[in-house]
């Protein structure tokens, strides 16, 4: 995270190239702020979807459990930090970022083999930027 924020997004090791995101949750039970890096697509709107997919694990990450305790996040995206709304995609608009984002980083198919469970899918709606 530090390496995400001292260089406006931009990282090397494993998550070189990728569009990524940090994203504070707030803990489900704790109540305290946690922030995660996740792989996020872009869509037009300006909306950002992100995939709990935990590398392929049987049981989502901890910060899909506590988005949907509580679902106001916040983002950070290069160097723009804002508040976000997070509701999880289905039917049709689902399968449309799955499929974008299989085709964007194909290793996602494999964690959803691995995962034998269907990896959900988050939008993130923005409410405004943070100062």
């Amino acid at each position: 995270m530090a390496e995400f924020r001292a260089n406006g997004g931009v990282v090397g090791g494993p998550f070189a190239g990728q569009c990524l995101l940090l994203l504070t949750t707030t803990g489900a039970r704790s109540g305290l702020p946690r922030t995660t890096p996740a792989c996020y697509l872009a869509e037009a709107d300006g909306r950002l979807a992100v995939f709990p997919s935990n590398g392929g694990a049987a049981t989502p990450p901890a910060w899909y459990r506590n988005l949907t305790a509580h679902p106001e996040v916040t983002v950070e995206v290069g160097t723009r930090v804002f508040r976000a709304l997070a509701t999880e995609a289905e039917g049709s608009m689902r399968d449309r970022l799955w499929d974008r984002q299989v085709a964007a980083d194909p290793q996602f198919a494999a964690f959803q083999e691995r995962a034998g469970r269907p990896i959900p899918v988050v939008v993130l709606t923005p409410l405004g930027d943070l100062a």
